[in-house]
């Protein structure tokens, strides 16, 4: 049984083995909601959890001083499945004694490095469970004389030695996050040292611009959350410096977060999306895109705002603006010398017309969003088996694969990744605790393969485990997948 919240975190590592009940692939928010709930149903399984970070950290490269979170804290990992879990936000604030402090603040949103923290707390009850430093390779079926599937195997390596480990599981949740989104117009400069994604924002800029007195030249590419945020913390971080923001769009627009809006966010709107047909989910994310793309919250607008019309107060002529945002303008490449600042290529997204930026500029930082199919590549091994040949999911986030191709009690879950079919929230934290609140599902258990399947109940609706498991032994190395398998050996991502 795991230590509870009160307690001392272990700071041993995971107790290695080679078999599994269920392996989580990834240890961001999802896995961890996954962990919470197994710990506070009391439920005993051999799990394990494979990250590529060395350490629990969430968007560190965003990590920005005053930035606040767009969600209310009682939609953390725990409140919403049970209000009364030790892993609630109200209870890290009790643990750390802030929590009167917290409530004279009078908000629901706090502080993105407070709740990072919060979530780094949580993660630290479950080090012994958690393999850190690992890059998972893939995924693929381990031998079977039952014809079925019956585990799969699952290859990483240590990023720091580079050798490789295989673990076997009934079942496996990837749960791996996004991936830097590099538009195709510049993925030709994606390893210059001068361009840098708003993922790595907070780690990389200070490697590249050293002094914080110094005059720079920097660009941001954006028109979202991110962008802006960047964009308002480089006045402060580099005081001397002058900073151009470029959005294809019109202008920097406002999030909807009203009450009537923000209930496209409710767990129970999940059912309703899944169950539409193709069409009509593409055209409900596009009516509800202005909730979570390419929008601004307000507050952080009504800041830059005003501190831009102090420029105007002092300076009517706009291109002499230490901080300037450029609207309609697309950025689709860079000129670039060794040595050189960089300039940037520009089509007005109005007229259609192209130009060069009149600025040259030391850094250029790309506020331009993630994808979410690194999953695809991970699983790659399994696709043959797809009822579909695509990673379609039922609405318990269980991949569809053919009848009879995997046996009962086995299979593969996505999370993170399911926005197509299960909508907007899906990549959100906001129902991160529900997806894992069965209390009032129970119908949902019908194929549980034994009577007391506490592990089943625990996960996303329904995952269903077998507490008696029958694998082979793995080798050292991985052994030869199903003779119908098209990819006898699938590359390292």
């Amino acid at each position: 049984m795991l230590p509870d919240p009160a307690d001392q975190p272990s700071e041993a590592g995971p107790d290695f083995h080679d078999q599994y009940d269920l392996v989580c692939i990834g240890f961001g928010p999802a896995s961890l909601a996954i962990a919470i709930a197994l710990h506070d149903r009391g439920i005993q399984a051999r799990v394990l959890y494979i990250e590529k970070q060395r350490s629990f950290v969430w968007h560190a490269g965003m990590l920005l001083p005053n930035a606040r979170m767009q969600i209310s804290f009682l939609k953390d990992l725990a409140t919403l499945r049970d209000p009364r879990s030790k892993f609630t936000f109200v209870n890290y604030l009790k643990s750390k004694n802030r929590l009167v402090a917290f409530t004279n603040l009078s908000t629901f949103l706090p502080l993105r490095e407070e709740y990072n923290d919060y979530m780094s707390w949580c993660a630290s009850h479950f080090k012994r469970d958690v393999l850190y430093g690992y890059e998972t390779l893939y995924v693929a079926p381990t031998e079977s004389r039952r014809g079925s599937v019956q585990s799969w195997q699952i290859v990483s390596r240590n990023l720091e030695t580079d050798k490789r480990s295989i673990v076997v599981a009934r079942n496996v949740v990837v749960a791996i996050g996004g991936k830097p989104k590099i538009p195709p117009t510049l993925s030709a400069s994606a390893h210059n040292s001068k361009v840098v994604h708003s993922s790595l924002y907070s780690t990389a800029v200070p490697r590249v611009l050293t002094d914080p007195h110094k005059v720079y030249n920097i660009a941001v590419v954006g028109g979202g959350q991110s962008a802006a945020e960047i964009y308002n913390d480089l006045q402060s971080r580099y005081p001397n410096s002058y900073i151009t923001l470029y959005t294809g769009a019109s202008a920097l627009k406002p999030s909807d977060d009203s009450p009537f809006v923000n209930e496209v966010f409710d767990p129970e709107r999940v059912d309703a999306f899944y169950n539409l047909p193709t069409e009509s989910r593409q055209k409900s994310s596009s009516s509800d895109k202005a909730t979570n793309y390419g929008v601004v919250r307000p507050e952080l607008l009504d800041r830059i705002y005003e501190s831009m019309y102090h420029q105007r107060l002092h300076e009517p002529d706009q291109s002499r603006w230490q901080h300037r945002i450029l609207a309609w303008r697309e950025v689709m490449g860079f000129e670039d010398c060794p040595g050189s600042p960089l300039r940037l290529k520009l089509k007005n997204t109005l007229s259609g017309e192209s130009s060069t930026s009149d600025s040259n500029f030391d850094l250029a930082i790309l506020a331009t969003g993630y994808d979410r199919n690194g999953h695809e590549t991970l699983l790659e091994p399994t696709r043959f088996l797809l009822q579909e040949n695509r990673f379609a999911v039922e609405r318990d986030y269980r991949l569809m694969f053919r009848k009879d191709a995997v046996a009962d009690g086995c299979g593969i879950w996505l999370q993170g990744c399911c926005e197509d079919s299960h909508g907007l929230s899906d990549t959100l934290l906001s129902i991160l605790a529900a997806k894992l609140d069965v209390q009032s599902s129970d119908d949902l258990y019908t194929s549980a393969t034994a009577p007391n399947n506490e592990l089943n109940k625990a996960l996303p609706r329904p995952l269903p485990l077998r507490p008696q498991m029958y694998i082979t032994a793995v080798s050292a190395e991985p052994k030869s997948p199903l003779p119908q398998n098209p990819y006898p050996k699938h590359p390292a991502q």
